[in-house]
């Protein structure tokens, strides 16, 4: 089920269903709220984005009242993340799915919004989104590829192909714009060679990983899995290779299509040398193609991705390539 695209002035609704919006500086609110409305968005918050608990976010009720008063509301065409966080799984035993189902929409978010973004897929069969939050647009350098992507994937119909950026970064751009530290992109690591097609899913991996044995995690036979990790949770090499491992233990896992992995920060540790030695002790992933050093995660800049779209992908040496058919 795709939601339609936005178009100019349509309303998108920004809640808060992991860390509160108080976290985020008021020159990034500004710099966020200006660059959607230069796309032609009207920009409005859920009623509890502002509370802070002592978790930096705020209460299940409050939450979950905002994602279901956004889905309901007609005048809403989008439904935005402020940020992710580590506690959106607590509202998946009170989410409205018949709501959802009867008010599809788009739904973007990264992170820790893994978990809604792929329960969501999971629970309605809407298709979902993988990409900026509403504080990402807060950033004034590198939104050149961002917005292109958002726009390729939440505007515009048609497939697209997803490229390599030209440079990245992993510095910590909301405190200091000005000061950005840059490196060249090296582009794609092609890990294992081969091609395939089938339906994205996945995104964060610790926090797609709270869904593993429960009704909101979705079928992955027939799958291209997307998966990425952060300095919080991945800041050693063991750590991502036994959550792989636990995600291979998954039902339907032998019917993966294709893997592809997104841009690690420098703080995990993690390097090509130290990824192809995991891919390659992996006897699951003996025939199945894997791409990784795609931008998208916790480094910028970043693609927007569906979860429960079509993907499709050429992994060789010469002349990869990875396109979304249908989002």
């Amino acid at each position: 089920m795709l939601p339609n695209k936005l178009k100019a002035g349509d309303q998108i609704r920004v809640v808060a269903p992991s860390r509160s919006m108080s976290i985020i500086p008021e020159d990034v609110r500004k710099t966020a709220t200006f660059n959607l409305e230069k796309l032609g968005l009207k920009v409005s918050f859920g009623k509890h984005v502002e509370e802070n608990d002592s978790f930096n976010s705020s209460s299940t009720k409050s939450r979950l009242a905002d994602l279901h008063d956004a889905f309901a509301d007609p005048q809403v065409k989008g439904v935005f993340t402020v940020i992710g966080g580590f506690n959106s799984n607590q509202l998946l035993n009170g989410i409205d799915w018949d709501l959802i189902k009867k008010n599809p929409k788009i739904f973007c978010g990264l992170s820790d919004i893994t978990v809604l973004s792929n329960a969501i897929y999971a629970k309605t069969d809407l298709v979902t989104y993988s990409g900026m939050h509403y504080s990402t647009f807060g950033q004034k350098i590198l939104q050149d590829y961002n917005v292109n992507y958002f726009k390729r994937c939440l505007i515009e119909s048609g497939p697209f192909e997803i490229k390599p950026s030209e440079k990245w970064s992993n510095d910590s751009w909301y405190k200091n714009q000005d000061a950005r530290k840059f490196m060249i992109n090296e582009g794609w690591w092609i890990l294992n060679e081969g091609s395939a097609k089938g339906i994205s899913v996945g995104g964060n991996l610790s926090s797609f990983k709270l869904l593993f044995g429960t009704e909101y995690m979705p079928n992955l036979k027939n799958s291209i899995l997307f998966l990425e990790d952060d300095n919080f949770t991945t800041n050693d090499v063991n750590e991502f290779d036994r959550q792989l491992q636990a995600l291979m233990y998954q039902k339907n896992f032998k019917k993966v299509r294709a893997l592809l992995i997104g841009r690690f920060e420098i703080g995990s540790g993690i390097t090509r040398e130290l990824l192809t030695k995991i891919i390659a002790s992996k006897q699951e992933l003996k025939n199945v193609p894997v791409i990784a050093n795609i931008d998208f995660g916790h480094t910028d800049p970043m693609i927007t991705f569906p979860i429960g779209g079509e993907v499709k992908l050429n992994a060789q040496k010469e002349n990869s390539f990875i396109g979304v058919l249908k989002h």
